[in-house]
């Protein structure tokens, strides 16, 4: 009881900044219901979320963590402002003061404020804050100030490194996101830094482009005026700059309001689109065609003649012509060791098959948003907890068809197996996140409902689970040969392409390179700007990964009973699961070779989480893996004649 007490005292202490930080207690914000059809002059309120380098996606910060406007100029100040860019007896000058503030400022929005959030926009690290600035519906405006501030030293400093380190902000208009970048910088050498004649460039004028649709908003679009931008080298003089925006309403008749997700996929500010790229699915499928089509001629065949050579033999001579995998049916069914982890092992593989593929049917059929941030990450925690049942009942049948005794020990041990490394790696990363001051840091709130959701539902699930595989499943393991007392010996002397380590090779790398492609599209949109859409793709592909492995754990597993080794269980689970080794691997190539990446934080993030990735696909191959070659060592022992 002692080390778990501990670790709820840690994981309750490492989310105290972010409730402190977060104000978890202070009234937050409605969010503005998307879709709603606006009068003309209706108020359009603009969402801030948060800064970060571009390079690293999971490292951002509060949007007010930079020293941006927290309340609006007001009339006379914009007045002023306007005037001073005025010169003197220009013409026109009158028409532009009417034009620019032919809406009269209010100046009532405060910036800095919490708005509320979905579970998957916490988990996604958006903390959402009002803005001062002030839209209406269908007003153009031509330029409004919205503050004049004289920075010092230390907002120079920040918002300098900010633009060094290549930040971009982002913001909301009715869930519809933009981005821009705070500033730019010109003649730095590109290893030594900053020199001289060098410049920092800050860019304090908004642009919003707003287009509607039957009275709609369907699309926005934020830039950055580089003509008005301002120098910032000198942080150590004080430098007036006048935030200021404009606005550009815009009919935009052919994007209807349920498609307005799709224009992100030809984001300007995202790096490149996504290609329908079919000819890598054809190339993995073609791969597949021909490695399960080779396997499955090269099995029956040999197969079929060792089915041949045992059943014409009589059975005087039985003894003395037995030999590989048929010298071994006293011992091929004898229970591996460490029945309960192997159990957990297998059932949790299946409640993550189940997972996801509920998660991407969900996606294809668009029950689940695909484009709303979040709303996958959220809808796999759900679904694991829902799913929990699934696992438990298939971990704790298998341990009872192994003549296991202590089940509820089964039970916890399939409870525990999956959610005690996530929680590990989440108790580093937050704590990481809390001290960078990140928004990546998970607010009290997620955590008290994640840690509710496992508490009153997955766990219960699983004890639900358990009982009924206790119960009301089959505890007959129906083997079809008897076991021996004593395990026989195995050779020790195997080439080294029937060694185990090589076996583990050929068994992760084949199957991974039936993914290997699409691995790079998955990545972008996991560590990058990228919105994956391609969840069809998604799902053949998961189909094909699960087929191949299946097919050479069967094959290997063949071999490995041909040289007299019966302790198959946990090598084939082995086997099936290096796929997710391989993946993990390819993590660190993606890392430094693919990606601008950098960073103690970023590098938490990422290798953290993708170990977790790596250990869920490692848990799903192995135990899809192993069924497929339960399946076919008991077929095989069934169709010859043993002792």
């Amino acid at each position: 009881m002692a080390p778990k007490r501990f670790l709820s005292a840690l994981f309750l202490l490492s989310s105290l900044p972010a409730v402190i930080e977060g104000g978890f207690f202070k009234k937050k914000h409605r969010r503005q219901k998307a879709g709603l059809k606006h009068a003309e002059h209706d108020p359009i309120h603009v969402v801030v979320n948060k800064v970060g380098p571009f390079n690293n996606p999971t490292e951002t910060y509060r949007y007010y963590s930079l020293p941006f406007c927290h309340t609006h100029a007001d009339e006379e100040e914009h007045k002023a402002a306007l005037e001073e860019d005025m010169p003197m007896g220009a013409e026109g000058a009158d028409d532009s003061l009417m034009t620019a503030t032919q809406r009269r400022i209010k100046a009532d929005r405060v910036g800095a404020e919490r708005h509320k959030q979905r579970l998957g926009e916490s988990i996604a690290g958006d903390r959402r804050e009002t803005s001062p600035y002030e839209l209406s519906f269908e007003d153009d405006i031509e330029w409004r100030l919205l503050c004049k501030v004289t920075l010092g030293t230390k907002e120079l400093k920040k918002f300098k490194e900010a633009i060094h380190n290549n930040y971009f902000f982002e913001m909301f208009i009715e869930d519809l996101p933009m981005w821009g970048y705070i500033g730019d910088f010109e003649d730095e050498d590109a290893i030594l830094g900053e020199m001289e004649g060098s410049h920092t460039f800050l860019f304090p004028h908004l642009h919003f482009k707003v287009g509607t649709n039957n009275a709609q908003i369907v699309s926005v679009t934020v830039t950055t005026e580089r003509d008005r931008r301002v120098d910032i080298t000198n942080v150590h003089k004080p430098t007036t700059v006048q935030f200021s925006y404009s606005v550009e309403w815009f009919e935009d008749h052919e994007l209807p309001w349920k498609m307005r997700m799709t224009r992100y996929a030809d984001s300007r500010f995202l790096p490149g689109s996504f290609e329908i790229h079919w000819l890598s699915i054809i190339n993995s499928f073609v791969l597949v065609l021909l490695l399960t089509a080779f396997l499955t001629i090269i099995l029956m065949r040999v197969l079929k003649n060792d089915f041949s050579r045992y059943m014409e033999l009589d059975d005087e001579a039985l003894e003395e012509e037995e030999s590989g995998w048929k010298l071994i049916h006293g011992d091929v069914f004898r229970f591996p060791e460490f029945p309960v982890l192997f159990c957990a092992s297998v059932g949790t593989g299946v409640q993550l098959i189940v997972a996801t593929f509920f998660l991407l049917g969900l996606a294809l059929t668009n029950l689940i948003s695909t484009t709303r941030r979040g709303s996958i990450l959220a809808g796999l925690v759900i679904l694991y907890c829902l799913t929990c049942s699934i696992g438990s009942f298939v971990s704790t049948r298998l341990y009872f068809q192994m003549n296991g005794k202590a089940w509820v020990r089964c039970v916890l041990f399939t409870a525990g197996l999956f959610p005690v490394p996530v929680a590990v790696v989440f108790l580093w990363v937050n704590t990481v996140a809390l001290a960078h001051g990140s928004t990546s840091a998970l607010p009290f709130s997620t955590i008290f409902t994640i840690t509710a959701l496992y508490a009153l539902i997955a766990f219960p699930l699983t004890v639900v689970g358990g009982i009924a595989a206790k119960n009301y499943a089959s505890h007959d393991f129906n083997a079809p040969t008897r076991t021996t007392k004593v395990a026989r010996e195995i050779p020790t002397e195997v080439p080294w392409y029937r060694s185990r380590f090589f076996q583990m090779i050929i068994s992760g790398f084949l199957p991974f390179s039936a993914i290997y492609i699409e691995l790079h599209y998955i990545f972008a949109s996991m560590w990058g700007h990228q919105i994956y859409t391609l969840f069809g793709i998604l799902l053949f592909a998961f189909i094909l990964l699960i087929i191949v492995t299946s097919f050479i754990s069967v094959a290997l597993l063949y071999f490995q009973l041909a040289r007299e080794d019966h302790r198959w269980w946990w090598s084939t689970f082995i086997n099936a699961g290096m796929t997710g080794l391989f993946i993990y691997a390819y993590s660190f190539f993606y890392y430094f070779h693919r990606s601008g990446m950098s960073g103690m934080l970023q590098s938490s993030f990422y290798f953290g989480y993708m170990s977790i990735v790596s250990f869920a696909f490692f848990l799903m191959l192995g135990s899809a893996g192993f069924h497929f070659s339960l399946l076919f060592v008991k077929h095989i022992y069934s169709r010859v004649k043993c002792d």
